[in-house]
């Protein structure tokens, strides 16, 4: 595994930081007496900030006030587990080795996924070093509700304090639990990560553009709002400051563009990994070039690719997690095991897709004194966040893929 190791401005951010220059509206205020925030909407598209305007108008004021991406541009694949892993380790799945949402690794001869599965919570899985390891290895306070990964023990080290998700929470439930431990002032978190659910969840139940969604976006807009009023009430707003992230963006599918693993092979004769907009399988018979070729003579809708030919953009090879064979959907195409059942409901809408494709855009707003005030960046990608969030609080980043573009771009001067 070759990891780029190209940190030397944020070092030079962190002496900048750490002594007398400070940043935005808190001259005074050192990187290590900062608060970070990193709030993950999940599903929430590039694009909702405009589609939902009218209901998301604490999201859209930040926006305006802080730094907003115009894209954010998800890790391959874009799902849930890969990217938040990806945004809070600075490392591509191939890398930190979540893969997917639901993976086999022939090591351990066990499988992961996201529920009912003890791999969430298991460290084994979980490699890198995610922001709250490197901010309590330094001394820091770093406390975690609900993301992805934070309920495992990684590199021998588990936030500070912890929520494991619990979907039943609602979203100002959610933002009280934050500002709860905030009050703590005798254990006051450097760095807190928030987790909301409900757009990603109302977008597969019922596509993209449903009213459904639309709700959804303003409940979370609401507790977006109350957490920004919270830190006014704790008197942090000349300390505080706010990343607001999601994982990747949503497409709609249709029971139309299904595509069906069992009309292309024996699914006695493989292992299938994964499905979906992308689809994983090892043959049974270890005869990967046989499997490959079978499958390669009746691509329609989807592309198929050994493992250590994957598009080098992808950053997905090198991995024993990896399937030996891998298909990728077009937009908007869906890959199942067998022909869908008339009885079960099918998905209105999907991600997973090429993260180029707009539609699997994701959001990215930075928001605080830290940071820069009215500025639009063209499209950025997330393996770059790590960095800029060790930057804002003075924090000698972990070996990581990213690069310090986001350190440039969004710190103020």
């Amino acid at each position: 595994m070759k990891i780029r190791f190209r940190n030397w401005l944020v070092c030079l951010c962190l002496i900048l930081l750490a002594g007398c220059a400070g940043t935005g509206n808190s001259p005074s205020v050192a990187a290590l007496d900062r608060i970070l925030i990193l709030v993950s909407l999940d599903g929430f598209r590039w694009d909702y900030l405009q589609k939902f305007k009218a209901e998301t108008p604490n999201l859209n004021r930040l926006a305006v006030e802080g730094v907003h991406a115009q894209r954010l541009i998800p890790a391959f694949p874009s799902l849930t587990f890969p990217n938040h892993h990806t945004i809070v380790t600075g490392l591509w799945p191939a890398h930190h080795g979540i893969v997917n949402n639901r993976m086999y690794d022939p090591n351990f001869d066990a499988e992961f996924n996201i529920a009912n599965n003890p791999g969430p919570t298991n460290g084994r899985w979980w490699g890198g070093e995610p922001i709250w390891v490197t901010a309590i290895k330094q001394g820091r306070v770093a406390d975690c509700m609900f993301w992805p990964g934070s309920a495992a023990e990684i590199a021998g080290v588990r936030p500070t304090q912890w929520k494991p998700y619990d979907g039943k929470v609602s979203p100002d439930e959610c933002v009280d639990g934050g500002l709860a431990w905030l009050a703590q002032t005798n254990q006051r978190p450097s760095f807190l990560t928030l987790y909301f659910h409900q757009v990603d969840t109302e977008s597969h139940r019922r596509g993209v553009e449903s009213p459904q969604v639309r709700r959804a976006a303003s409940e979370l807009d609401e507790a977006v709002g109350r957490l920004v009023r919270g830190l006014h009430r704790l008197q942090l707003d000349d300390i505080a400051d706010v990343i607001i992230v999601s994982d990747h963006g949503m497409t709609d599918l249709s029971t139309n563009r299904i595509i069906v693993l069992g009309d292309l092979v024996d699914l006695k004769t493989v292992r299938v990994d994964a499905s979906g907009a992308i689809a994983g399988l090892r043959p049974l018979d270890g005869n990967v070039d046989k499997l490959y070729d079978q499958i390669a003579v009746r691509q329609n809708h989807f592309k198929v690719y050994r493992r250590e030919n994957m598009p080098a953009r992808y950053h997905y090879t090198c991995n024993p997690r990896i399937p030996p064979v891998v298909l990728v959907a077009d937009e908007g195409w869906y890959i199942s095991r067998r022909k869908l059942d008339p009885e079960r409901t099918f998905e209105s809408a999907t991600h997973g897709f090429d993260p180029e494709l707009k539609s699997m855009g994701a959001t990215f707003i930075a928001w605080g004194p830290a940071f820069r005030h009215g500025v639009t960046l063209p499209p950025v990608q997330n393996v770059n966040i790590y960095n800029l969030m060790c930057a804002t609080l003075g924090l000698k980043p972990a070996p990581n893929d990213g690069d310090n573009s986001l350190v440039r771009e969004v710190l103020a001067k």
